[in-house]
This record gives structure tokens, C-alpha cells and sequence, in this order.
């Protein structure tokens, strides 16, 4: 123990450093699975055969770095996805593919059968339905409530649509209505959040691209977060891709679930199944 206690150990899971893996050992074995890679035949059975969302052999990454390596994947209509997998995998990296954020070397995007893979962010957001819900810390902590949610609407042709669309947010949220005319940062970690959800809701997407719902809140908040993508999907048929760092809570919450390994898709399986997948809960799950 005493080694232990002198070396620094980064790690996933819970528990004493002696019990906690390494990283290293996690992309070791993670590498392993990655060897028993899922078929197109199978992620078309997990999207009920009848994908919404489809990428196709894509590489992509950052300059010239290629990050993703013949990924593809597959998602329905209000389904939902979770992506996880050791650091540097390239998850968040799926979700900026998507959204038109990186480089695209080769492969293909489709929403709903229309070709999307060179369209701008912008166009991706006003013409193909496809919304990005950053991180915590997007919002504009100086400006109100109110105005947050406008700028939700900035590609929309007159402002008055972009306000009219921030009223229906405030009609499905009081939370907010309370404090629309306050600046964002007197909200809550929690308020943060829900408001960074509602802004992108401003242009009535079909897909949420969501990157790490879970970051930096309290566990109360977790589930309410959780709560609200869940009532997305469910009520109003959104399809949600995220990444999410509690691999568990991730899984909990999705239809579908991948995980990555070096920019390549190793395992695909639903939410549930992977949630019992020994190799998936020993490696990511602190099981």
C-alpha cells in the first residue's frame, strides 16, 4: 500500500486507490473488446430498423489529427443513445461530427435520409433539426434569463419568432418564468442547466446532441436534469445522442448504448443489457 499511497493514480469508479484501475489498465482492457466490434446488421436491430440518425464509416477529427476511425452508428426517432468509454476515446468527438465541428476526412451523416455531413453548424441547427446542448458554463451569465433564451433563436428570420418561441419555454418551465427578467448567474447549478436545454429547444429541434448533462451538479439536480431529457424523448419524440461521465446514469437513462475505445465503436447493446455486461461494469461502471 504504501507504493500506492506514493504514486498518483488516475482512475475510474469508486472506491480505495488500491482498488480503483488505472487508466492505462482501462484503455488495455478496453482494447480487448474493441475486438469483438458490433455489425451494421446489429446497430440497425438496436434503431428498430428504422434509423432517424445515421453515420456511415466516418473519420473524422481535429486539423489533420484523425480522431474517429470507420465509426458509424445508428438511432430512431425519439430514441435515445449514451456514448461512453475511457478518456480520449472520441465521444465528444461524435457529438462535434455531428454537429459540424470537426474535420470530416471521410464517410456520412444522414437526419431523417438527407445527406448532412458538410452542412455548417448553422444550417445543421436551422435546416436539419439538429441541436447541441454544451457543457455547463454556456450560458451568458450577464444577461438575463430572458435574453439567454432569445439567443437561442438567433438564426431565426425575425426576432419576434425568436421571443415568441422563448414564451412556449417559459409556458413549459415556471422555474424559469420566475426569473426570466434576472441575470443567469444567480441561478442555480440546476436552473444552469435547464436553461442551457431550454435555449437549444428554442428552434424545435428533432435531435438534442447533449455532452455531459451530469457535469459539475449536485445529485438532486442529476435527476432533474435527467427528468427533463427523459419527458424530451418521451413526450415530444426527440432523438437525444449524449456523452455522459456517469457511465451508470448514462445507461440508466438511454435506449442504446456504445462504447468506444481509440475512435472506434467496440460494443453496442441496449441501456439495460450493457448495464449488466460484465466487462462494461468492470471497466466503467466501478463494478
Amino acid at each position: 500500500m504504501k507504493s500506492a499511497e506514493k504514486k498518483k493514480i488516475r482512475g475510474y469508479g469508486i472506491g480505495e486507490v488500491s482498488i480503483v484501475m488505472s487508466v492505462d489498465a482501462v484503455e488495455r482492457d478496453a482494447a480487448l473488446i474493441a475486438a469483438k466490434a458490433p455489425k451494421i446488421s446489429q446497430l440497425d436491430g438496436l434503431a428498430a430498423k428504422e434509423p432517424f440518425l445515421t453515420i456511415e464509416n466516418l473519420r473524422a477529427g481535429y486539423g489533420n489529427m484523425e480522431i474517429l476511425h470507420d465509426f458509424s452508428l445508428r438511432v430512431a426517432k425519439g430514441q435515445s443513445l449514451c456514448l461512453i468509454g475511457p478518456n480520449g476515446a472520441g465521444k465528444s468527438t461524435v457529438l462535434h461530427s455531428i454537429f459540424g465541428f470537426t474535420n470530416i476526412f471521410s464517410g456520412k451523416i444522414t437526419v431523417n435520409g438527407r445527406d448532412v455531413t458538410r452542412l455548417s453548424s448553422n444550417e445543421k441547427l436551422k435546416n436539419a433539426g439538429i441541436a447541441y446542448i454544451l457543457q455547463d458554463n454556456s450560458v451568458f451569465p450577464d444577461m438575463t434569463v430572458e435574453e439567454n433564451l432569445w439567443m437561442g433563436g438567433f438564426l431565426m428570420s425575425r426576432p419576434v419568432e425568436s421571443k415568441l418561441a422563448a414564451e412556449s419555454v417559459f409556458d413549459r418551465y415556471p422555474r424559469l418564468a420566475e426569473r426570466r427578467k434576472q441575470p443567469a448567474r444567480v441561478l442555480s447549478g440546476g436552473e444552469r442547466r435547464l436553461l442551457e436545454i431550454s435555449r437549444a429547444l428554442v428552434m424545435n429541434p428533432d435531435v438534442l446532441l447533449v455532452d455531459e448533462p451530469s457535469i459539475g451538479l449536485e445529485p438532486r439536480f442529476i435527476d432533474m436534469v435527467f427528468e427533463i431529457l427523459d419527458e424530451l424523448q418521451f413526450k415530444e419524440n426527440k432523438t437525444i445522442i449524449m456523452v455522459e461521465q456517469n457511465a451508470k446514469k448514462g445507461l440508466e437513462f438511454a435506449d442504446i448504448g456504445y462504447v468506444l475505445v481509440s475512435g472506434q465503436l467496440a460494443k453496442a447493446g441496449r441501456g439495460s443489457d450493457l448495464l449488466e455486461d460484465p466487462e462494461v461494469g468492470r471497466l466503467f461502471l466501478g463494478g
